[in-house]
């Protein structure tokens, strides 16, 4: 069958006319994209960052992370049980540490109630957790290299194999710089990592850089907050003896929660708090020492003042080594039974009138 020349131009033209019309349909319905313009992240890490969610509450920056770390949480089991226990120590009038008393040479009050003593011990041998708080705001600028290695060779005498130690920074943010560990290799690298920062911002005159006059509350030491995450969000549920040291000047400044947050996060995990006073004179005045003073005779610590001197700070942690491996732990089912979240007062004392570094009190259980 034969076509003339005509026909087949038309035929033709039909065709690349259908596949036109064909291909113009195509491109009008509408597809699903293989890919999608996601939004950039809310706080993306490109440096330090201060807490400017309003309605958000401090969270620690774990800068222990490894991207291919997949590792899942560990479920803790909470029990809620009737026996008080208190780790404190006992000293003479001049300081010195007295061992060997006996369950007799105590007398112990609840809310000025006498309570029976039902278990008594003298602890060394509990598993202890410690955490050091680093203050890298710019007032430790010329204190931190002696603060990380009096604080790294601290921790590698003071842990056995059953004790563990993290340690975090704080300065316009809270950082997790090492997490849980007894290995001295990591200690080493988490103290080495700590680094001063103060957010790009030193304060400064108004109308330099801040505009006629400064606006808000500035961000530059977050140390309420550091000692509530620390406490609440990493001792709470563990066990054994729990310790805090804290190395910093004692001024806070951005904190979103205040001292009683701090000191009530603390006392609920049933951590004893030790801030070592440091700083360089010249550049912060330490007028956060009777702040200090409460947040940590509350818990049974206490304040040691060592300036910028490295030979006190070193003197300063060994006292503290001495302390948590002298203890003296009492027992006691209380006799106010009720679950109601109350703090009651907590008083030690020894027959002979000896000076005893306790806690005040504690949170009751919730029911």
């Amino acid at each position: 069958m034969k076509f003339s020349q005509s026909a087949v131009y038309t035929l033709t033209h039909r065709v690349r006319l259908l596949l036109l019309l064909s291909l113009l349909m195509t491109l009008a319905i509408p597809g699903v994209p293989q890919t999608q313009n996601l939004p950039p992240p809310k706080n993306p890490d490109t440096g330090p960052q201060t807490n400017s969610d309003e309605g958000a509450g401090p969270a620690i920056r774990d800068r222990t992370k490894r991207a291919d770390d997949d590792s899942n949480p560990v479920e803790t089991l909470k029990v809620n049980v009737d026996v008080v226990n208190l780790l404190f120590n006992v000293k003479d009038k001049t300081g010195h540490l007295i061992p060997n008393l006996d369950k007799n040479e105590f007398d112990v009050s609840e809310d000025g109630k006498p309570q029976n003593i039902k278990y008594f011990k003298a602890e060394s041998n509990l598993p202890l957790t410690i955490g050091i708080l680093l203050d890298t705001s710019f007032s430790q600028d010329r204190v931190l290299p002696i603060e990380k290695e009096v604080g790294a060779q601290f921790l590698q005498q003071m842990l056995r194999k059953e004790d563990e130690a993290f340690l975090i920074s704080f300065d316009v943010n809270v950082d997790l710089l090492q997490d849980y560990t007894n290995s001295p290799r990591d200690i080493r690298r988490g103290m080495d990592s700590a680094k001063i920062n103060g957010g790009g911002v030193v304060g400064g005159i108004p109308g330099i850089g801040q505009g006629p006059v400064p606006i808000g509350t500035p961000k530059g030491t977050l140390l309420y907050d550091a000692v509530y995450l620390a406490t609440h969000d990493k001792l709470r549920n563990e066990v054994g003896r729990k310790a805090i040291i804290l190395l910093t000047d004692g001024e806070d400044q951005g904190s979103q929660l205040k001292l009683q947050d701090a000191l009530e996060a603390a006392q609920k995990a049933d951590t004893i708090l030790y801030t070592l006073l440091i700083s360089d004179r010249g550049v912060a005045m330490g007028t956060g020492e009777g702040l200090m003073k409460k947040l940590c005779e509350e818990t049974g610590g206490r304040v040691i003042n060592v300036g910028n001197n490295q030979q006190k700070l070193q003197k300063a942690f060994d006292q503290i080594s001495e302390e948590l491996r002298s203890q003296y732990s009492i027992g006691y089912t209380p006799t106010n039974p009720k679950h109601d979240g109350t703090y009651r007062k907590v008083d030690v004392r020894t027959k002979e009138g000896y000076k005893v570094q306790a806690r005040k009190g504690y949170y009751a259980a919730a029911s």
